[in-house]
Formats: C-alpha cells, structure tokens, sequence
C-alpha cells in the first residue's frame, strides 16, 4: 500500500509532541487524523500537509466509543496523551491508565497494524509520584492488550513549545532569583522532533520486527546534566546572570502542598501550574536512561544536542530579544572620533 493511502490516528496529535509527530507522518505522505477533544483549536495543523491530509477530528478517549470511530480504517495509531496536572475529570489515573489501556484494546479489536504509545521515563508501578504509577499501569494495560506495542518513554522533553526551558526562562526575564527543587536530580533532556522521528520510525518499519521489535525504548539525548546545570545553561543562552538556589523537599512539599489545597478549594478556578506536591516527589529520583535499555540509536535516530536547538526559540528571552547580538556588536564599536 502507497503511503498516500495509509492513515494514521494519533490521540493528542494536536499537542506538544503530537504535533510533530502528526508532520512527521504528513511528510512520510501518509493520511493523519489528529484526535483532540477540541479540534476547532487543532486546526494549525492542517497545513503540515496537502489540502485535506491532515484533519483534526473529535475524540476523547475517555469514551470508547469516540475511540473506535476515530480509529476505524487506520493502519496505525500513536497515542500521545499525556498531563502533567490533574483537573476536573482529567486524572492520572483516567488518562494515563484507563484511556491508554482502552486505546490499545480497540486498535487490537479493530486489527491496527501498529500501536506506538509515548509514556515517561521513570514510569514505575512502586513510584511515590502517582504520576509515574499511572504511567506504568498506563503501559501495562497497553501490553496487554497489544503485545507487540512500541512504549516510548522519554526524559524531559525540549522544543519550541516546551514547559521547561521556556518556564525557567519566562521567570528569569522577571525575578533576580530562581528556586530549583531537586537541584542535583539528574536529566537526560530529548529533542522533541526526535522522538517524533522514532515513532514514526518505529510505525514504517514495524514490518521488520527482528530489526524494530516492540516493547519499551527509552529515549534521552546526548547529554546528562543535573537540574542545575540545565538552568545554568538556558542562563547562558538568554544571557542573564541570576541566583540559583536549592529549596530543601520538605519546604517544597510544604508550599506544594498548600497550591494544591488552594486548587481544591477553588473549585478549579485556579489550577497549580506552578509547583505540586506529586512533582515534588518526581524530583527526587533521576530521569536518565538505563544502560541496558534500547534508546533512540536502535530506531535509527541520531539524539540531538541541546546546543543545537535551544538558541533557536530562547533567544526572545534575551535582553534586547532578537536583537542582542546586534546590540552587543554596536558597543563594541569604537566610539571615538
């Protein structure tokens, strides 16, 4: 079958990482169905192909039967899915675990070729973050269900439109000081469009299965750094000195915990974006790749480094934005007659 007549459902396609996977497909000429709940909100993603390609459709995944219409006549589904802060019916629990595992056993009812679900490195069913436990029984149930799934799980995750780097960015344009909680947890940060390569790596060679067997890959890219010398690096690259300083855990659970109890309290009017008490718990562990795991390398993926892309979109938090280079150039210049 041509590419121009595969199809492939992608839940999420119309966030962080969906998006790039969701070009990465169109590129590769296949039809793509971006699966959101709210895709008169997903329609920039129309042009990553030829008029009609892309389509961002109705779905929530939560419901199975919104599922089964959105992947009936795929020949491969990725699921994307993911939240890093509980609100309203959106729990951990639901989307990480039940959703995912519902995904799975539809694509498995419905005879899809290949499933590729993105998880987290770090999931782990004993973890204290609940996120992690429901990342684990999220791949869990996706296993059981499609034995011959691909589980990517990658580190922190860097892009244009990332939590990370822009956030710590955002607060040093504003604030002389930045509080890290886990100052020395370890990071192994991965390209976003990487890991859009690898899925769609995974999903065009899926037919080889003695070179791209499923089961679980941890994605991380070329260079392991603490919590610190991340945040030293972005400094660097928007060119502002600022005060790093360690918050103890349980100051930060403390504060955590009390942003979480103003969430409840507001009845959602206020969500914590800003510190929980369950990301707290994340920060005490690594979030590196293991040494005998198969990573990126293994779906023909060569990591990016950091260098290569960070100065692409944290230039605009720079003093002077996209002029700084100019305007340092100009005081450089001698000003005598």
């Amino acid at each position: 079958m041509s590419p121009e007549n595969r199809i492939v459902t992608i839940f999420g396609g119309s966030g962080f990482v969906g998006r790039y996977v969701a070009r990465r497909f169109a590129r590769a000429g296949w039809r793509v169905r971006v699966a959101c709940r709210r895709p008169n909100e997903a329609i920039f993603v129309r042009p990553y192909g030829v008029v009609g390609q892309v389509e961002p459709v109705l779905a929530n995944a939560r419901f199975e039967e919104s599922v089964r219409q959105v992947i009936d006549g795929a020949d491969a589904v990725v699921n994307c899915i993911g939240i890093l802060v509980e609100k309203g019916p959106q729990r951990f629990e639901a989307v990480h675990g039940e959703a995912a595992a519902r995904i799975a056993r539809v694509a498995a009812e419905q005879g899809i070729r290949t499933l590729v679900h993105v998880s987290a490195l770090g999931a782990n069913a004993e973890s204290i973050s609940a996120y992690a436990r429901s990342k684990a029984r999220g791949e869990q149930g996706v296993l059981e269900a499609f034995p011959t799934a691909f589980i990517m799980r990658p580190s922190i995750i860097f892009g244009a439109e990332d939590q990370f780097f822009n956030r710590f960015a955002r607060m040093a344009r504003l604030s002389p000081v930045i509080p890290l909680v886990g100052a020395g947890t370890r990071f192994q940060p991965v390209y976003v469009d990487d890991i859009a390569s690898a899925v769609v790596s995974a999903v065009l060679d899926a037919a080889v299965p003695e070179n791209f067997p499923g089961g679980i890959y941890e994605l991380g890219g070329p260079e392991t750094e603490t919590f610190r010398e991340l945040i030293e690096r972005m400094l660097a690259v928007i060119r502002r000195r600022r005060l790093v300083i360690n918050v103890p855990y349980f100051a930060a659970g403390i504060n955590a915990r009390c942003l979480d109890i103003l969430q409840l309290l507001s009845g959602g009017l206020f969500v914590n974006h800003v510190l929980t008490e369950d990301q707290v718990r994340q920060l005490r562990v690594d979030n590196v790749v293991g040494p005998d795991a198969r990573t990126l390398p293994d779906l023909h993926v060569s990591p990016t480094a950091m260098d290569a892309v960070l100065e692409t979109y944290l230039y605009c938090y720079r003093p002077y934005g996209q002029y700084t280079s100019l305007t340092e150039s100009a005081k450089n210049l001698d000003s005598t007659p």
